[in-house]
Parts: structure tokens; sequence; C-alpha cells
């Protein structure tokens, strides 16, 4: 199974993540399969890739707690979900990842 989750990155306390889609059974700084974001923590600033983003979650992967708020609080991977559920009218439950 795929995830999405946070991989550390940066120096010591001044820590940035990279947000990863990454088999389960990886350790966090095991290898990854695509980096599809960025997320720093103390400039607040945050870079997603939303088609990357989009292509995991329409096969399956799952994002851990901390990447679904950052994906919750992006305003284009949301419309990109919507865009893409009215295009294909894909019957895959998005509801159930953001709510």
């Amino acid at each position: 199974m795929v995830k999405l989750r946070l991989k550390r990155c940066g120096r010591k306390q001044h820590a940035t993540y990279r947000i990863v889609a990454i088999d389960v059974r990886s350790r966090r700084e095991g290898r990854d399969l695509r980096k599809v974001g960025f997320y720093d923590p103390i400039n607040n600033q945050t870079y997603l890739n939303a088609r990357a983003i989009v292509y995991f979650i329409e096969r399956g992967a799952q994002p851990t707690e901390t990447v679904r708020d950052i994906l919750k609080k992006s305003e284009t991977v949301q419309n990109h979900l919507e865009a893409l559920k009215v295009f294909r009218r894909i019957s895959t439950p998005f509801e159930k990842i953001f709510n």
C-alpha cells in the first residue's frame, strides 16, 4: 500500500519536509516512489504538485493525518479533485479522504 507522508529534510532545529508517495513498509527516510510536494513549517511555505497527488489518490494512496491537513488547506488540490470528479465521473470516495 502507498501512503502520502512527510519525509524530514534540513538541518538541526530547522526542519523542512518533503511530501512523498512511499510504500507503507518503508521507514521515514526510506526510498520514496515520487516527491509530490514540499512543506516548510517555520516559514509557512507549501508547494504541492496537484497532478501527482491526485494521481496517487486515484490509485488508492492514503495521506497521513498531517498531510491530509496540509492538503485541506490547499485550494488547488481540492479544485483539481472536484474537476476530475465532474470530468471523469469517478466514484472514488474522495470525501472520505478530506472529511
